[in-house]
């Protein structure tokens, strides 16, 4: 059974009298382990897609069900409580808050979850020499680089091990050679820690460092060529 199953999704905005559908049927299935990267053209609706897996935005109708729960169905209470314990989410503009250290900034996530203190300190620091940035866990961001602020969102976002990653444009903002080693970081991510990883790019080079490609065409998702189908489940 896949990790995350998005089923007939589709989302609407008004626009005075017209109404704006970004995802229009759109249907998914991410198997735990997978790394994907999602691709269109600006304005497609790669972000909005984004957004509802992690449950931050809510469909207009469908089905989106990660790790057996329809998160659709969630108050808002309880869909921020999941978000929490399942969902890391990498930005593109870093969102590290500037008067925390690198090791406050990873610990934020876990503030959420019951947890001591020292497994809040063994996470952190896990999670800080996974992106190589243990001897800068005392330094604020404005005392980092680029680059360096993404591996410390990197490492916020991997620190709860969640039930997936997901990533919205985050090379968008940095240089040639910075976004290989965030590439490459993403990589490692999925190879060695096995972490399931769902990343919006609008730079193909970048979404076919990924395992799976998939395209927002017109509202429509496609991959390899085709529209991917929606799998039949149970509804409660």
């Amino acid at each position: 059974m896949s990790l995350v199953d998005v089923l007939n999704v589709t989302k609407e905005y008004a626009n005075g009298d017209e109404t704006i559908r970004p995802l229009d049927g759109v249907s998914l299935s991410i198997h735990e382990g997978d790394y994907v990267s999602l691709m269109g053209a600006s304005g497609s609706g790669k972000s909005t897609l984004l957004n509802l897996i992690a449950g931050i935005d809510q469909v207009a109708s469908g089905e989106i069900v990660v790790a057996g729960t329809d998160i659709t169905k969630l108050s808002r209470g309880k869909l921020a409580d999941w978000r929490a314990a399942h969902i890391g989410y990498v930005f593109q503009t870093h969102n590290l808050i500037p008067v925390l250290t690198a090791y406050e900034n990873v610990e934020l996530p876990l503030l959420l979850l019951p947890m001591s203190a020292a497994e809040r300190r063994k996470r952190v620091e896990i999670a800080l020499e996974a992106v190589d940035l243990t001897p800068r866990a005392s330094h604020y961001p404005r005392q980092m680089s680029g680059g360096q602020e993404q591996r410390v969102g990197i490492a916020r976002a991997i620190v709860a091990s969640p039930t997936i990653i997901v990533a919205d444009e985050p090379t968008g903002s940095l240089d040639d050679e910075t976004t290989e080693q965030i590439l490459s970081l993403l990589s490692r991510v999925n190879d060695e820690l096995g972490m399931t990883l769902l990343m919006v790019t609008h730079d193909a080079d970048a979404g076919a460092r990924a395992r799976r490609q998939v395209r927002l065409e017109r509202g429509r998702l496609m991959e390899n060529g085709k529209e991917t189908k929606a799998t039949t489940l149970r509804t409660a």
